[in-house]
């Protein structure tokens, strides 16, 4: 999950404590639908876009995927997320694109999504890189 962080950082969502936030505001349909799969328990990389370009941390869905109140079209969904814990070594986007085994990942292919899934084995390969 990708987030400008000066509008929501880490930070921000650690702040937010055990009840959590929304993750609204995705107005890309692939983006979207990648929200609608999410399940409650599921652990997302916190990644901040834009300033550093790098994963920082991770979260966990505790809402599943319901209406966006943002959306006055009623077309696009949020979920709630709760903050689980900073990596200890931030994964800059210039590392993950120097490792192989992550080339396939829509975060290098599809730079723009906002929301993408991930691949256990990334998933692994991701958390060794920040320390976890």
């Amino acid at each position: 999950m990708k987030s400008e962080p000066d509008v929501w950082s880490i930070d921000q969502q650690k702040k937010a404590g055990v009840k959590g936030s929304a993750w609204d505001g995705v107005r890309n349909y692939q983006a979207a639908k990648n929200l609608r799969t999410m399940k409650k328990g599921d652990l997302c990389f916190f990644y901040h876009s834009n300033i550093g370009k790098e994963i920082v941390g991770v979260v966990e869905v505790i809402k599943e995927a319901y209406l966006d109140k943002t959306d006055k079209s009623g077309r696009f969904v949020a979920v709630t997320v709760k903050y689980l814990h900073k990596l200890k070594k931030p994964v800059n986007l210039d590392e993950i694109k120097k490792n192989k085994q992550l080339s396939h990942l829509a975060l290098i292919k599809q730079s723009r999504l906002s929301v993408m899934p991930i691949d256990s084995k990334s998933w692994k390969i991701l958390n060794k890189m920040g320390k976890t």
